[in-house]
């Protein structure tokens, strides 16, 4: 069943499926061959990967991410970003990362945030004179730290996944990772910019126009104060923290930013909508996957064959990782971790590996898959958003590859990167 399983589920990806019907077409191609368990197995454990209390974040983060960066907000928070760093050589090159890091802390969204201020900073970069391959190439690297910087719906499908880890803890260790990103990707920039010659011509601004723009900026950038220490303090779990998400950016939208009007929460609200159901379809269909994965045994199997190796904790960190990188060549990082989490994790456990530690490291790896070909969805969002075409932005993209895969090795090797931060939150 396991081979049926494989092979309708790559082949459907070779033709075009999207990825929630393959899953749960080739769970069922595989249920009906074999013909051990009638085929309502398959919608039931569909059901059941939705039916679950928690997953309710996702949407309303969602909805929350939509609010937020409807309207005046996404140019407030462009300014805000840029006013530190558009005046110095490659300085719209430092506003994109840096905005990235800010709309991350916001949208959780890998593809909204490049399908959204990414583009922005795109056309801006440019008008300034970068290539515009580079730019796009740079945008989608950057929107990298979208599921990684909280508040992340990756973060809240893994800890459903793991009981050993909570979604405020991973909320809390995600951040560090996306500086590091974030500090990788400035490195990147600083070398390009300055071989290519990328100047700037916007002035330094004034004193007291930065201190207007960062005031004003604030109540934006508040919010993942909210969620992160709402949750840290036992204010409210993570499901509610997404409801009181939506609120706030409700009243920051129509109170404080006066962007946002009634007529304009009908779009936002079906924007929201299609994502979610977007999201939620996958991992209906990666449950049903993972299903026939654990009657066939593999799980069981693969857990007593790295069992027998009886590697060391690094190694078989190690050999995940280019698992992981394998994987994320054909699949998002949604079913990624829907699949592959309840295999992994209870070996790294029994290697005495930090759930914090794996949990991270796995779900960075699995979030380079975004900007791999041949499935990498950010290189296809960022292609169509600039007018580029996905080749142009793949040859641009070495140098980012390279800082993403030193920070996964750095996260890898120092267990501490992951679990210093929850542990001094108290999770």
């Amino acid at each position: 069943m396991a081979l049926t399983l494989f092979a309708a589920f790559f082949l459907l990806l070779v033709i075009g499926m999207p990825v929630a019907f393959a899953l749960a077409i080739a769970a069922l191609g595989a249920v009906l061959i074999e013909g051990r368990y009638p085929a309502l197995v398959v919608v039931k454990e569909m059901f059941a990967g939705l039916d679950s209390f928690p997953l309710m974040a996702v949407p309303f983060f969602i909805l929350a991410a939509e609010l937020m960066t409807g309207g005046a907000m996404t140019q407030i928070l462009l300014r805000f970003a840029s006013q530190f760093v558009g005046h110095l050589r490659g300085g719209l090159g430092y506003a994109t990362i840096f905005s990235q890091t800010l709309f991350a802390g916001i949208s959780g969204s890998a593809l909204a945030d490049a399908a959204g201020p990414g583009a922005v900073m795109i056309r801006m970069m440019d008008q300034g004179g970068y290539h515009r391959g580079y730019a796009g190439a740079l945008t989608a690297s950057a929107a990298v730290m979208g599921p990684i910087i909280p508040p992340s719906i990756i973060m809240i499908i893994y800890a459903m996944q793991n009981q050993s880890v909570t979604v405020g803890a991973l909320f809390m260790a995600g951040i560090l990772p996306g500086v590091l990103i974030a500090a990788a990707l400035t490195a990147v920039n600083w070398h390009v910019s300055r071989r290519r010659g990328y100047r700037s011509a916007a002035p330094r601004p004034a004193v007291r126009e930065m201190v207007g723009v960062t005031l004003r900026a604030l109540p934006a950038l508040f919010l993942i104060v909210v969620i992160v220490g709402g949750i840290r303090f036992g204010v409210f779990t993570p499901t509610e923290a997404s409801v009181i998400a939506v609120f706030y950016a409700l009243a920051c939208g129509m109170l404080i930013y006066r962007s946002l009007r009634l007529r304009d929460l009908p779009r936002l609200m079906l924007n929201a909508a299609l994502t979610s159901t977007a999201i939620l379809l996958i991992l209906a269909g990666a449950r049903a996957f993972a299903w026939v994965l654990i009657v066939e045994g593999i799980p069981q199997a693969m857990a007593g064959a790295i069992g027998a190796m009886e590697p060391s904790p690094l190694l078989f960190l190690l050999a995940v990782n280019l698992l992981l990188l394998l994987f994320g060549l054909f699949l998002d990082p949604l079913p990624g971790v829907m699949i592959l989490t309840p295999i992994l994790a209870p070996i790294a456990h029994s290697l005495g590996i930090d759930p914090i530690h794996f949990a991270i490291v796995t779900i960075v790896n699995l979030t380079l898959g975004m900007i791999t070909p041949p499935v990498g969805s950010l290189l296809f969002v960022v292609s169509s958003v600039a007018r580029l075409k996905v080749g142009d932005l793949v040859r641009e993209m070495p140098p980012f590859y390279l800082a993403h895969l030193a920070v996964l090795l750095l996260l890898t090797l120092v267990p501490g990167l992951s679990t210093w931060l929850p542990r001094l939150g108290g999770f």
